[in-house]
């Protein structure tokens, strides 16, 4: 294998960027190395903070494709080690979750002539995806940069075990406080119980079953659950207030509003003591793109398999743009934020070969990896 071959340097890429510490929040160096590489492209580069952006040169009616990656990582975890190639995998944090899908549209910057294209191409590396939904780095470009949304289609490389996934779920976030009266443990009657009033709350939540939710024909599954639980002072005290943390995964379709008053009615119907609800993160569902002329043609050149995506990503704020959105990248879906977490080669590789067929096949050219 030659250091000419893409699937050589698609590994090499995918570890260099693996290499590159990018915790949500520390993503300068990551972004630094991309701005630098892309600089060495035919791409018109700019900058939106820790954002990286490049576009294909020039002024022309082609229609706009976005490939779509954000640079951050979770922290890592216990064991974790320098990435390194296993067998026929990667593994190194961010492998899956995404920097493989980074390394394809940085490859795909190197080698793809944007003057003899089908599509003009844009690409987007930004930062804090993996943080709260406000600060992601992702808004202001999309509100600075105007060129974006003139986009027929983007996709987001995040880990799909290239299938193409559609829509995705939203998610909010509720930090539910019941409220009870103190006393003296061994006089409980004096006062209420907040912590066992949540045992109420979780009963419901335990023997409520995911709603199922068909749209374009794929299956969506809204589900409540439980993720934080903290209550009481002190081992004597009867516990005056119980706090959850409530995190509602709702189908696309449904606005953030419908979500809060269901969840709140939820409550309401499960506590009998008084209760707050502080709305801490919200987060819209993603529309599902089922009639795009351009995502047909990829389907129709690479044949990938198309589903719902079951879970959140950045595809909701493109299409809140007015952007067509889809999720497809190399990493694997069930790898993300694992410890050790890996891809597989033969899947980064196929990433490539995908993209590259579809923004060239009508300009005459054979399909050269």
């Amino acid at each position: 294998m030659s250091q000419s071959d893409p699937e050589w340097a698609l590994v090499g890429e995918t570890l260099r960027l693996c290499a590159i510490p990018s915790v949500t929040g520390d993503e300068a160096a990551c972004a630094a190395y991309v701005e630098a590489e892309l600089r060495k492209t035919p791409f018109g580069v700019e900058r939106v903070g820790e954002t990286v952006l490049a576009l294909s040169p020039g002024v022309d009616s082609r229609p706009l494709v976005l490939l779509v990656g954000h640079t951050d990582t979770v922290p890592s975890k216990p064991g974790d080690g320098p990435p390194v190639v296993v067998d026929d995998r990667i593994v190194g944090l961010g492998a899956s979750d995404m920097k493989s899908g980074l390394a394809v549209m940085l490859e795909l910057a190197r080698r793809l002539d944007p003057n003899r294209l089908a599509f003009r191409i844009g690409f987007v590396f930004y930062d804090k995806e993996e943080g709260p939904w406000a600060i992601s780095g992702l808004g202001p470009t999309l509100e600075q940069v105007g060129w974006l949304r003139e986009a027929a289609l983007a996709f987001c490389l995040e880990p799909s075990d290239n299938v193409v996934q559609v829509g995705c779920l939203g998610s909010l976030h509720a930090r539910v406080t019941l409220l009870g009266q103190a006393a003296h443990s061994a006089r409980p009657w004096q006062g209420r119980n907040a912590v066992h009033a949540a045992g109420r709350l979780l009963v419901a939540l335990e023997d409520r079953v995911p709603r199922d939710v068909v749209l374009h024909g794929h299956l969506y599954r809204e589900v409540i659950s439980a993720t934080l639980v903290q209550g009481g002072r002190t081992r004597n005290v009867i516990p005056d207030r119980c706090e959850l943390n409530l995190n509602f995964r709702f189908a696309p379709g449904r606005a953030v509003e419908e979500a809060e008053a269901e969840l709140h009615d939820l409550v309401a119907g499960a506590v009998s003591c008084p209760f707050q609800i502080e709305f801490a993160e919200r987060a819209p569902s993603g529309r599902v793109v089922g009639d795009n002329a351009f995502l047909s043609e990829f389907l129709r050149l690479n044949g990938n398999a198309v589903a719902a995506k079951q879970a959140w990503t950045d595809v909701a704020r493109l299409g809140a743009a007015g952007i067509d959105a889809v999720n497809l990248g190399p990493g694997e879906s069930a790898q993300a934020h694992q410890a050790n977490e890996s891809t597989a080669i033969p899947l980064i590789v196929e990433s490539y070969r995908q993209f590259h067929r579809f923004f060239s096949w009508r300009s005459g050219r054979p399909d050269i990896p």
